[in-house]
């Protein structure tokens, strides 16, 4: 009897491993009973929680989904602009399945042709988003808008990804290059850009310059006239003042003002080094403080 006892045990262990399912967290199930989908009376499709199920053995099977969300990787391609410029985009996809019933109808429950089919939709909206766009706003300003505008597309288009029972989460540009043909023209473009806007800095700058010149010449002619204005003014009152100076002197003393000016004269006259030949007749008044006084 013992030895029929450990054969039962393992058969009966056999039917329960048959009979008995269990779906983990993060998963879903789809029942297949003899290999169709297994559905409800509203002719949806069954979906199984996580948690401990009962299956007929070998009449229904359990096809496991991944519920998680999923990353798509692209690779990169050419896309062209609204500028019919080339530009070599690298992106990524997040996603994860909506409805676990239209996603295997659709894809059969094969994550190689759901990926498939996602990435020639993504490629589709982003070559429509880009196409729409210019190089500047892809590369600088709008790149967030390309993106959420992807993302809203495949999720809520007529060709979106709701057939597929996906739901698209995000979906990210990593890179965008320019091929090199394109990105030669662009940087020839953007150096003769910088050229024109230094040369127009330039024009702007003597410009300025030459008023600025202009103004300080002017401040100077102004200022050099009337400090030679006033310095004139300041010489003739000198030179009033010091003949007036000189008119009273002469006044009060007119014989030892002239007697002074004689020697000045003398002085000048026969100073050391000075070779001058003067013919004056023996009276003349020249020499009036040089004769003997008379009697």
């Amino acid at each position: 009897m013992r030895r029929f006892l450990f054969p039962i045990i393992i058969v009966i262990a056999f039917i329960l491993f048959q009979l008995i399912i269990v779906v983990q967290e993060g998963q879903r199930g789809i029942m297949l009973r003899f290999n169709k989908v297994q559905r409800d009376s509203d002719n949806k499709v069954v979906v199984y929680e996580p948690g401990l199920h009962f299956k007929i053995p070998f009449v229904e099977q359990l096809k496991v989904l991944d519920a998680r969300i999923q990353t798509l990787d692209g690779q990169e391609d050419r896309f062209v602009t609204v500028e019919k410029k080339d530009l070599l985009v690298d992106s990524y996809v997040k996603w994860k399945i909506s409805d676990f019933g239209q996603f295997y109808t659709s894809t059969g429950g094969d994550y190689l042709k759901a990926s498939d089919l996602l990435r020639r939709k993504v490629n589709d909206r982003l070559r429509s988003e880009i196409g729409s766009r210019t190089i500047k706003d892809i590369v600088s300003g709008s790149r967030g808008e390309l993106m959420a505008g992807a993302q809203k597309s495949l999720n809520t288009g007529e060709d979106g990804t709701e057939r597929l029972g996906i739901e698209v989460v995000d979906v990210r540009v990593k890179q965008i290059n320019l091929p090199n043909e394109v990105s030669s023209s662009i940087y020839q473009r953007m150096q003769a850009e910088r050229a024109a806007v230094a040369r127009e800095h330039r024009s702007q700058g003597e410009e300025k310059a030459e008023f600025i010149r202009a103004e300080v010449d002017k401040k100077v002619t102004l200022i050099l006239a009337t400090a030679n204005k006033k310095s004139d003014e300041l010489r003739g009152a000198g030179d009033a003042e010091a003949a007036k100076i000189y008119a009273d002197a002469f006044n009060q003393e007119p014989e030892f003002y002239s007697f002074v000016r004689s020697l000045k004269a003398y002085e000048e006259s026969f100073a050391e080094g000075k070779n001058n030949l003067m013919i004056l007749k023996p009276d003349s008044g020249f020499f009036r403080f040089m004769k003997a006084p008379t009697e």
